[in-house]
């Protein structure tokens, strides 16, 4: 995992650099994303890992999956990655270049899981409590998780923000131990 986000990051700064200076941002995200979620099905996955497979052959199909909306840059980079024998890290490139681009647009995509569906009121609350904390415009999405009883597990970026019912009854069976 980690030698993959290694092999993805600079391709991923090279994709984040053209798409601003193309001032393409929103573009290069829908076309990374979607050439990744592409790439992790397993037929596609197969294909573009095999040696065996021609790399025209490889890049045809990549680029019929580009589409012909697709910047002559946008086609150029998937190219590049097919000649490198680089698209299967492309969902790492996407995700790498997910957090650039946030980081340009100085927002944060934030995961909050749910023991119950949460109000617009309390998404809300949330929001511009992390908002005020981070400095940024935040992203919320909400999920159900039952198994957490009660409470809340935010998650933005690499912060994790535990507030589960959960997790305080494993720490007061720890303190009472």
């Amino acid at each position: 995992m980690s030698e993959a986000i290694t092999t993805a990051r600079p391709y991923a700064q090279a994709a984040f650099d053209e798409a601003q200076k193309l001032n393409a941002l929103k573009a290069w995200s829908e076309m990374l994303l979607s050439l990744a979620e592409a790439v992790n099905h397993p037929e596609v996955y197969a294909v573009v890992t095999n040696p065996r497979v021609p790399k025209k052959k490889v890049e045809d199909l990549m680029e019929a999956m580009v589409g012909s909306g697709a910047s002559t840059q946008q086609r150029n980079f998937v190219r590049i990655l097919a000649d490198n024998q680089r698209l299967q890290v492309l969902p790492e490139i996407a995700a790498l270049f997910e957090a650039l681009k946030a980081e340009a647009e100085k927002t944060v995509n934030v995961v909050v899981d749910a023991a119950f569906e949460l109000s617009p009121a309390q998404q809300d609350k949330i929001v511009s409590s992390l908002k005020k904390r981070m400095g940024r415009e935040i992203k919320l999405t909400c999920k159900v998780n039952k198994e957490l009883l009660g409470g809340v597990v935010i998650r933005a970026g690499d912060k994790v923000i535990d507030g589960s019912a959960r997790t305080r009854l494993t720490e007061m069976a720890n303190a009472l131990a």
